[in-house]
Order: C-alpha cells, then structure tokens, then sequence
C-alpha cells in the first residue's frame, strides 16, 4: 500500500474524507512545528560559530552535520506541505572518526559562564552543538509517536538514528580534546552491574483469561 493510499484512508467525522496534506492531528502538528524550529535554530547557530571555530576538525564536523541536518529539514518540510514522499528518502550519517573514548578525570580548570563574547572558544561552542542535537533527537521522538500522518511520522523516525549518531560524534570529539571527560566505576562494581540482569530461558505458558 502506498503512503498515499494510507493519507485517504483517513476521515473527518465532521468533513468526511482528508486529503493526504492535511491528515495531521493537533498534537502532531505542534510537535513538526518544534521540530523544524528547533532545527532552524540549530542551523543558524552553526552559521553563527562557524567563523569562531579554531580547530579545522571541529570546522569539518559542523559543515558535515550542516550540510546533512539542512537536507534533512528541505525533505521533512517536503514532506510535510505536500502529504506525500520526499524527492528523495532520509539519508544515513556516517562519521569519520573512530568510536573510541579516554576514560578517567584529569585536572582542569573549573567551567564557569563567560563574561563577554571573547570568551567563545571550541569547547563552548562544541558542547553547544551537542546540546543542540541531543533536544533536536528527543523533539523528534516525541513528534514521531504524536504524528499522525504515515510519510512525515516516516521521515521523523528516519531520521532519529541520525541525531544520535551526530551527537555520539560530538561526544567523542569532546572527550578526545578533554572537553567531555568520562569517569568509570571499578572493575568490580561494573561487573556486579553487568551481571545484574540475565535472560529468561523458553517461554511462559500462555494463560486463556477469556471471560466465560
């Protein structure tokens, strides 16, 4: 069945039948409308950083996620005015580093709020991507379990998976330049903690409740 198949399925009880662009419940249309206001707000920060950035890796991390999360927005707004698929589906991000992390404590210095805009520098402005990408996943996994219509809610959960692996991105990132740093427990109470869950072995006997 086709997604437009599955938009004229759906009714009005007042009106009757919805055209595939307008099958959209309230709740799902407050949610898109978070969503790509979010991202718009993501994208016009890293406008705003890109000049400020020291470290040419850090700078090669914002054009990638820019250029992907900029593409990501044109279809789900595609998407979303006309009620049918994209041009094109939802991409996959990949990163270019390895996945990797330093765990422990070194000594640094105390993180307080800047006083004044000189202050800017790539441990802010990265941590402020992160933060960025990690309430866009979250905006996005509300949205897609209130939408609605099949092609955007689609879209939407597609593109979840890529939140996460920017902001996985960022993190290792972070910790390599020590602005992310990871503590671990002991040996021993991660194992207490690993082993603390096990599988459960065949299959419960199904119980018929039927009310005689």
């Amino acid at each position: 069945m086709t997604q437009n198949q599955y938009g004229d399925m759906h009714q009005n009880m007042q009106t009757g039948p919805v055209p595939s662009n307008m099958n959209h419940g309230a709740n799902g249309l407050f949610g898109i409308k978070d969503v790509l206001g979010a991202v718009i707000s993501c994208l016009n920060q890293a406008t705003l950083f890109r000049p400020h950035i020291k470290d040419p890796e850090l700078v090669d991390i914002l054009d990638r996620q820019y250029r992907f999360s900029l593409d990501e927005y044109n279809i789900t707004v595609e998407c979303f005015k006309s009620g049918t698929d994209p041009s094109h589906p939802t991409g996959s991000y990949k990163m270019k580093t390895g996945n990797d992390f330093v765990y422990g404590f070194t000594p640094s210095q105390p993180k307080k709020p800047m006083q004044n805009a000189q202050e800017l520098n790539d441990d802010m402005i990265s941590g402020f991507m992160l933060g960025s990408v990690k309430s866009i996943a979250s905006l996005k996994t509300t949205a897609a379990i209130e939408v609605t219509h099949p092609v955007v809610r689609r879209v939407l959960a597609d593109s979840i998976p890529n939140c996460i692996e920017m902001a996985y991105e960022l993190s290792i990132y972070m910790n390599k330049k020590q602005y992310y740093q990871i503590p671990q427990l002991s040996e021993q109470d991660m194992q207490e903690m690993i082993n603390s869950f096990a599988p459960m072995q065949g299959q419960p006997p199904m119980q018929d409740h039927t009310v005689q």
